[in-house]
């Protein structure tokens, strides 16, 4: 019925988890470190190789480093034979830094002990060393960084692996005197700076009380609300949730997976246009009180050109909701093949010709009639036109510049534009199957038509992402702009966007928010009025709640096969949400 994460279902209980998560910490030091290689930092510039010879629970290793960032793991042991180590150094050579996982046995080998020597000067190393303290006497010329845990356990496993990227802190020292470099009372602290993946309970939490959300995960796919769906909770700064349930399609074939990739829809405008809108405006390269006009000549000579980015960012502009571009295709304006005319990829097999957004789209956008501004009237077109601002500003594509900008850094490795450039098509989920206007079923190819038709990088919609993803970019919202021990917003800046910014609406800047008309219970009946983030068409949402320092994560394609209003006829998002909040009210 559903995938879970490595800390869902532990194989004991949750006392029993505790403890031994406790004596995994104590036991737990940090050598070596005074070029402060642990955490890990510069996650997009860090290509990274996990090693291991004969630790047993090195499954667990790597699966919790591949939470943080990309990195490819190897069996040193595969090399111990007709291979050598000088073909796992050559196989390693486009890798600048190599986590190498060592327990007693494996520095018995002069083999091994030569693999650490030949990299010790080549790149940047880090050893987990598992086991016997009196091993470390063996790595007495080590400059590297060591973190070593006497405790040999899936528990040791994973806690040492969070512990390289800062999901959990290290403040032990050394007990006794291992080696002349070894003596007691030696050891590095550093700081929890990124997530940490473990049960409730470490949140204060009981298991039991969030089953709930497998029955209502439930119900919405006996009901056909989804074929499937991914639910994270993140409080406190650890991930203490994340299940898949469900299936791509309701054909059952293949089964939802927490690392599955979603159409994010509308979740786009906060995740990826409003995080740049944020920047260029902390670094006074965009100011909401300007006009559209200021920024974009083409808008000079239209009735767009005195609205200002504040208007825009709350929906305030007096613009007309949506407009469906797709019933306006001509015939002329398309193909199947691609071709140096039809160069613009909307789905598989349709092409539209070069230039449709910028000759018949945008110019259209601009010569909508407005309504009233100053009212509250939810609009795409302002995202499109917040997407051709902040381009003008930054002279970069929205894409490039989020991905560079904010993703690689923060070791986000699904969130990004276009996925179908970078992923295989059964890591992503696919949407509608579209058979009024692309005539194919969607796969890794924008829902949002319009969207679609600018290529699928708009401001409003476009965005791809796993759950995982988010959890990272809306914890760093929920630290008021800092992750990973980089800051990327000031405070004040998460602040002022996300507060309540009008006098009609419930809107923050970009960011939709909690209702205070109580009858609505938006976004769910428990949220607090600290409670900000955004839904998506295609099934999805993010809400982060300060109050409760939680970060909830949904993630569905309640558009397949065909759009259906049952998610939320059902209210399945926001009960889901509540079972949370009633979960921690009870506490454990």
């Amino acid at each position: 019925m559903f995938n879970s994460a490595c800390a869902q279902n532990p194989p004991m209980s949750a006392v029993t988890y505790l403890s031994e998560e406790k004596q995994t910490e104590q036991s737990t030091v940090l050598l070596n470190n005074e070029s402060q290689l642990v955490p890990l930092k510069n996650l997009d510039s860090i290509k990274i190789a996990s090693v291991n010879f004969s630790n047993t629970y090195a499954t667990q290793f790597d699966s919790l480093l591949n939470k943080y960032a990309e990195v490819r793991s190897f069996n040193g042991a595969d090399y111990l034979g007709q291979k050598t180590i000088n073909d796992l150094a050559q196989d390693l050579k486009f890798y600048n830094t190599l986590v190498i996982q060592l327990t007693d046995i494996d520095l018995n080998n002069p083999q091994v002990i030569n693999f650490i020597a030949l990299n010790r000067k080549l790149k940047k190393v880090v050893i987990a060393l598992f086991g016997n303290g009196n091993a470390l006497a063996k790595l007495n010329n080590e400059q590297n960084p060591i973190i070593w845990s006497s405790r040999l356990t899936p528990m040791s496993a994973g806690y040492v692996a969070q512990a390289i990227f800062g999901g959990v802190p290290l403040s032990q020292k050394l007990q006794q005197t291992f080696s002349p470099k070894y003596v007691a009372n030696s050891g590095f602290a550093t700081l929890k700076t990124r997530l940490q993946y473990t049960i409730p309970e470490a949140a204060g939490i009981n298991s039991n009380n969030l089953t709930e959300i497998d029955n209502i995960a439930a119900e919405a796919m006996r009901q056909q609300a989804t074929p499937g769906c991914v639910v994270l909770v993140a409080k406190d700064g650890k991930v203490i949730f994340n299940k898949a349930y469900g299936y791509h399609t309701y054909s059952a074939d293949e089964p939802d997976k927490i690392a599955d990739i979603f159409d994010l829809a509308s979740v786009t405008k906060i995740a990826a246009t409003t995080m740049e809108v944020m920047r260029l405006t902390e670094q006074g390269k965009l100011s909401l009180d300007s006009t559209m006009g200021d920024y974009l000549p083409i808008a000079r000579a239209t009735n767009k050109n005195n609205i200002r980015v504040r208007e825009l960012m709350l929906h305030q502009a007096g613009l007309v909701p949506y407009i469906p571009f797709h019933d306006r295709i001509k015939p002329t304006d398309h193909s199947g093949d691609s071709s140096a005319v039809f160069n613009t990829k909307v789905a598989d097999g349709y092409y539209v010709r070069k230039g449709f957004y910028s000759d018949y789209m945008l110019p259209t956008m601009l010569k909508t009639g407005l309504r009233t501004r100053g009212q509250y009237e939810y609009s795409d077109l302002s995202m499109y036109f917040m997407k051709e601002i902040v381009e003008s500003i930054t002279a970069e594509p929205l894409n490039k510049y989020v991905q560079t900008e904010f993703y690689n850094k923060l070791g986000m490795q699904t969130a990004g534009f276009l996925p179908r450039n970078r992923f295989n098509v059964d890591r992503i989920i696919p949407t509608e199957d579209d058979t009024y206007f692309r005539h194919t079923l969607l796969e890794g190819y924008v829902h949002d038509q319009g969207a679609a038709l600018a290529g699928g990088v708009s401001g409003h919609a476009g965005l791809f992402a796993d759950a995982n993803d988010l959890a990272i970019l809306f914890q760093m919202m929920l630290n008021k702009g800092t992750y990973g021990g980089v800051k990327y917003f000031k405070p004040e800046t998460v602040e002022q966007f996300t507060a309540k910014q009008s006098a009609v609406s419930r809107r923050g800047l970009g960011f939709d928010r909690w209702d205070p008309i109580a009858t609505r219970h938006y976004p769910s009946e428990l949220a607090s009025d600290q409670t900000y983030g955004h839904t998506g068409y295609t099934g999805t949402c993010v809400w982060v709640d300060p109050k409760y320092n939680l970060v909830y994560i949904f993630l569905s394609n309640r558009v397949h096969p065909k759009v259906t209003e049952k998610l939320s006829s059902l209210r399945i998002r926001p009960r889901i949400q509540d079972v949370v909040y009633k979960a921690i009210e009870k506490g454990l």
